[in-house]
């Protein structure tokens, strides 16, 4: 599914696409995180917000 970027509000903004740089970037910023970290924790437990600041936190 692409990143509507019309839609500022819901579901996208609980899921993280770390293809897209400025996403990457406002993520791995929030959560206080590298890109890198970002992109393993994401691949490891899917893109849903919740779970990946659940990992990060984890470690």
């Amino acid at each position: 599914m692409s990143d509507d970027k019309s839609k500022a509000q819901g579901q996208d903004r609980q899921r993280i696409n770390v293809n897209e740089d400025y996403e990457l970037r406002d993520w791995s910023k929030k959560f206080g995180v590298t890109p890198e970290e970002l992109k393993r924790a994401v691949a490891k437990v899917g893109d849903r917000a919740n779970d990946v600041e659940r990992e990060l936190k984890a470690k």
